[in-house]
């Protein structure tokens, strides 16, 4: 693990701009961000640093250098771009998108596309995939999924998925497959009778090609898997349960030798997690939410996320939060500093 840095404080800041177009079935979006970082500490770490690195694996670049200035640095990023065709039993996409899989609500061990980063400020900001996908809708409650990715080496990720209903749950079957990586994984959700408790579970075995240390190929083979609940209280409370399962867990020289991988997210420092979201709305204005989650690696260590949201009008949101992480030094958790932040969302 990497030693803790010292604190800093540092500005972020992203304009983003959209654009749809929809007429008769087609349907198109481009979405493009302007992103600035101001702070001479944090502009000048080895976490900006790692992040400068970080570039959607696409045959095409998404965005711009770093443009570097006295404390800050700015760039410009394509973040989707992709149109289709849609109908009563089909939906056709191409371009720079976002590949769905996956039911976990804190884990997604299925989702080797783009999933979400849950230790990150902004979970749901995650590289688009250059991709062609399309849906056919067998019946109602039925239908089979097929996607084609390119990467920036030029070579090809497949993957298939068949979803239905059963009578008592959602169920599908996922395979993926690439140049280094097979996998074969399921999803399951669904109500457990008339309790209003929602069940969830997936899991996923994998085999993929590493490298270890010296660069050389490591091939690897293990499987992961998720169950969880969710439950919502007439209060306004919910409450999601969710635990993890690894039958690896990989070093952290063993992640920076691949941060390439098709399974970079699948690669954990534990054998397993168990995590919690606790959320409620005091009003229409009001949100309030808590995220723990504890890595059981012999060296027990925890990430706390508290966050606090107020909704001004249709244009206008606040939020402060924290990512409060608690360990041995040694632990997975306890290697880094807590990170602490206000937001402020204005659309228009």
């Amino acid at each position: 693990m990497t030693q803790k840095e010292k604190n800093n404080i540092y500005n972020y800041d992203r304009l983003r701009v959209q654009t749809d177009y929809t007429d008769n079935g087609f349907f198109g979006t481009v979405i493009g961000d302007g992103i600035n970082y101001l702070g001479g500490a944090y502009v000048n770490s080895n976490d900006f640093e790692y992040l400068k690195r970080s570039r959607s694996d696409t045959t095409f670049k998404t965005q711009t250098n770093f443009k570097d200035y006295g404390n800050g640095s700015a760039y410009a990023k394509l973040y989707r771009a992709y149109g289709g065709y849609e109908d009563a039993k089909n939906r056709v996409v191409v371009g720079l998108q976002n590949i769905s899989m996956g039911v976990g609500r804190i884990w997604t061990p299925t989702n080797i596309f783009n999933p979400k980063n849950i230790y990150a400020l902004e979970p749901d900001e995650v590289f688009g995939v250059s991709a062609l996908s399309y849906v056919r809708y067998l019946d109602e409650t039925s239908h089979v999924t097929f996607v084609a990715s390119q990467n920036s080496e030029h070579s090809y990720k497949y993957a298939g998925q068949y979803k239905s209903f059963l009578n008592f749950a959602d169920v599908a079957l996922n395979v993926v497959s690439s140049d280094r990586t097979k996998m074969i994984a399921y999803e399951i959700e669904g109500n457990l009778a008339d309790t209003g408790v929602e069940l969830r579970s997936e899991a996923a075995y994998i085999k993929s090609t590493l490298f270890d240390t010296s660069y050389k190929e490591n091939k690897k083979e293990f499987y992961q898997g998720v169950v969880g609940a969710e439950y919502g209280f007439k209060n306004g409370v919910t409450l999601v349960l969710e635990s993890l399962y690894s039958s690896k867990k990989f070093s952290y020289d063993e992640v920076l030798s691949n941060l390439n991988s098709d399974i970079l997210s699948n690669l954990v420092y534990s054998n397993f997690y168990t995590g919690a979201t606790l959320s409620y709305s005091f009003n229409l204005f009001l949100d309030a939410s808590i995220l723990y989650i504890e890595s059981f690696s012999g060296r027990n260590s925890r990430f706390v996320s508290p966050t606090l949201k107020y909704t001004l009008n249709d244009y206008n949101s606040f939020m402060i939060g924290a990512q409060i992480q608690n360990g041995k030094n040694e632990s997975e958790f306890g290697a880094f500093e807590n990170r602490y932040y206000f937001k402020w969302s204005l659309s228009f």
